[in-house]
């Protein structure tokens, strides 16, 4: 791949910061937990995987500071704080809670652990995107939102995945990329990354999603997951949620693409997750101006949740999951 979304250095972990793309490249290194809650807090680092990485890193940079149990429980709730509905969060951060159930603790111990989820998390993206790329024929035409790709992720991503993969396979393929309101992760990271990678992108207005599916052939929707609950109902970004609507109306399949690491079995249904409120400043302004005016009601959800009837599949690194999904997902995880 192009760049590297997130490193470890040894003592330090050095990110991409996401929130200059597509303009500049910089990144930035990490020293220490309060560091990387702010990185995953203002969205340095974004996507369900990537945050889990981050936090596992951070956890092992709070451990490098002090090996006290207390210490480092404190620092894994302040990671836990950063982004309430990316469950790949919880996922990394309840290995790391095991760590302190051993008697004798070294800050090894959670940086190993930390590179290991780095590790595992690069082994399930490549998985992803063989199943999903055989979902895919010859020639297609495919859409997405959000960012779902090597960004998002500690490997080549869960939906742009699938469509490294195809192009592995000898695949000619476009994507169509709602450009993503209000953090434009379709239009600054996924086109982008796209483009890097040699895969014709479409960037799209977001109130364009349903015209496109009604009047352009488009084979078929690939979507990432920030957390999926037991009977397969799916948060992601928002606007997927009215993607998968148009979707249905227009008889396009469409697929969510993530690790094992994003299922919640805790929770039996998609009105359980947590859905994140952003602040204002998202939506009253854009690149810095003003565009609504002062002292309006705001709302910013990130994430909205599909049910489980709108999705044709899930695909896992396990293989890929289809209707009725609370048996398939019980199946396939344990």
């Amino acid at each position: 791949m192009w760049a590297k979304t997130i490193q470890w250095l040894g003592n330090k972990a050095r990110l991409i910061d996401q929130r200059k793309l597509p303009k500049e490249e910089v990144y930035v290194d990490i020293t220490t937990p309060e560091e990387m809650y702010d990185a995953i807090k203002s969205m340095l680092i974004r996507g369900a995987p990537a945050i889990g990485v981050a936090a596992g890193y951070g956890i092992a940079l709070a451990a490098l500071n002090n090996c006290n149990k207390s210490y480092i429980k404190e620092k894994i709730e302040l990671m836990e704080s950063a982004r309430p509905t990316a469950y790949n969060l919880f996922y990394v951060t309840n290995r790391m809670k095991k760590l302190l159930d051993y008697e004798d603790i070294n800050a090894s111990m959670f940086i190993s652990e930390a590179v290991l989820i780095h590790k595992e998390d690069k082994e399930l993206t490549e998985k992803l995107g063989e199943y999903g790329a055989s979902l895919i024929p010859d020639q297609a035409q495919c859409m997405t939102i959000c960012n779902a790709g090597a960004l998002a992720t500690g490997g080549i991503g869960t939906a742009l995945a699938v469509f490294y993969k195809a192009k592995e396979k000898g695949k000619k393929i476009s994507v169509f990329v709602p450009e993503t309101r209000p953090f434009l992760q379709g239009a600054r990271l996924t086109a982008w990354e796209l483009k890097k990678n040699g895969i014709e992108s479409i960037l799209i207005a977001d109130s364009a999603i349903s015209h496109i599916l009604k009047t352009e052939k488009v084979d078929s929707i690939f979507i990432g997951a920030d957390r999926i609950a037991r009977n397969g109902d799916t948060a992601n970004k928002i606007g997927t949620y009215g993607l998968s609507l148009a979707a249905k109306e227009h008889q396009i399949p469409f697929f969510v693409v993530a690790p094992s690491t994003t299922f919640d079995l805790s929770i039996k249904n998609g009105k359980e997750i947590p859905i994140e409120e952003r602040g204002a400043e998202e939506l009253i302004e854009f690149g810095g101006i003003h565009t609504a005016p002062e002292n309006i009601k705001v709302r910013n959800p990130a994430f909205d949740v599909t049910p489980n009837y709108l999705i044709k599949g899930i695909i896992t690194e396990k293989g890929i999951i289809y209707p009725p999904f609370e048996q398939g997902i019980k199946n396939a995880l344990h």
